[in-house]
């Protein structure tokens, strides 16, 4: 096999297979739902290794058929056969060398996602909504489900935050290099010189976590519960709805109060907090193998700025990569996909060449 990790990740798949025999874990179902979960999140990758073990093995007759006969025919035959596996072969090993460089990214689906305006006033608030609609169509396109989890309008229209959550398959794995600092250069609506304004929004693309993943301690978390807010301050209901979740042992708060129901924005707050403490986790592993690699273009950095979207000259230019797209009215409409494939080629080319010593 090419890749040890490979190998490991289809022998614990078999594992897997065995545990879902087991009476015990049958009878436990927390423990059947963990099995599952990580038994269906391999399997894609482990029908792929058995193929490739497969294709290996049918090379290995066709070489030995190859050498041995003398019969015309039958080499001929065996030529083509030949041919026509190692095609197969290097298909296959070249979407195994993306689940390899991809890491854990490509087999999870789902992904929550913050923009929040930046430096501009009014007119970053604008642009964090028109971001906000880019990746709601950019959704849309794939056919991925998208729900808002919390929200904070802008009088002017736009968003001063925005929370949602996005599922899919692939979706994480597609949209993680979007975390960053965005920034936007076009004439406002209210500007009347005809100036050139400069804003900003951050995003941040969080890992859906399960409960399984990111286990949180009741004792670990600080509830509090208040009425909810609305733009401008006024109240915007009557019940101690809003819930806002402290997790101490990290200092991460996260406040949700777009659902009436204090239990539904209870539910939604621990989404956001389980994908939180799960990105600091990631976060602090990319920095130790960080030292391996000539960059990292999914740091993930909120501070860095990633992308400049240039109205005047209908430009899109992603810096980490040095792209720029003259397509800013196609990019706004969410036709993302020219940027996400490259932002994941060139992240894997980065895997390949200098992460060796991490996969």
């Amino acid at each position: 096999m090419m890749f040890p990790t490979l190998q490991q990740k289809l022998n614990r798949f078999l594992e897997l297979e065995q545990e879902l025999q087991d009476p015990e874990v049958l009878s436990n179902s927390a423990k059947f739902v963990e099995v599952q979960r990580e038994y269906g999140g391999l399997r894609k990758v482990a029908e792929a290794i058995r193929r490739f073990n497969a294709l290996q093995d049918d090379i290995a007759v066709a070489e030995e058929m190859l050498e041995t006969e003398s019969d015309p025919a039958s080499r001929a035959y065996a030529k083509e056969e030949l041919k026509s596996l190692e095609i197969q072969r290097d298909e296959l090993q070249a979407e195994l060398e993306e689940v390899v460089t991809a890491g854990d990214s490509i087999t999870r689906g789902g992904l929550i996602m913050e923009i929040r305006a930046g430096t501009g006033g009014d007119e970053a608030a604008l642009f964090a909504g028109d971001l906000f609609n880019m990746y709601m169509h950019f959704v849309e396109n794939r056919g991925w489900k998208m729900e808002v989890m919390e929200s904070h309008e802008s009088e002017m229209g736009g968003f001063k935050e925005i929370v949602f959550s996005v599922t899919g398959e692939r979706a994480f794995h597609e949209l993680q290099f979007e975390s960053g600092g965005h920034r936007v250069q076009r004439v406002p609506e209210t500007e009347t010189q005809g100036r050139i304004h400069t804003s900003a929004a951050t995003v941040a693309v969080l890992p859906e976590a399960s409960e399984v993943e990111i286990d949180i301690n009741d004792e670990d978390l600080q509830i509090d519960t208040m009425r909810a807010g609305g733009p401008g301050g006024q109240k915007v209901n009557k019940t101690e709805s809003a819930v806002r979740i402290t997790h101490i042992p990290t200092g991460i708060v996260v406040k949700c109060q777009d659902e009436k129901s204090q239990h539904k924005n209870k539910a939604k707050a621990m989404r956001v907090l389980r994908g939180r403490i799960l990105e600091a986790e990631q976060m602090r592993v990319a920095e130790e193998r960080a030292e391996h690699r000539r960059t990292l273009v999914g740091s993930g950095d909120r501070s860095e700025r990633i992308r400049t979207y240039n109205f005047p000259q209908g430009r899109v230019t992603d810096h980490r990569i040095g792209l720029t797209l003259y397509k800013i009215d196609q990019i706004m409409a969410g036709n993302l996909d020219e940027l996400v494939t490259a932002l994941l080629d060139f992240d894997r080319q980065e895997r390949l060449t200098g992460g060796a010593n991490s996969n």
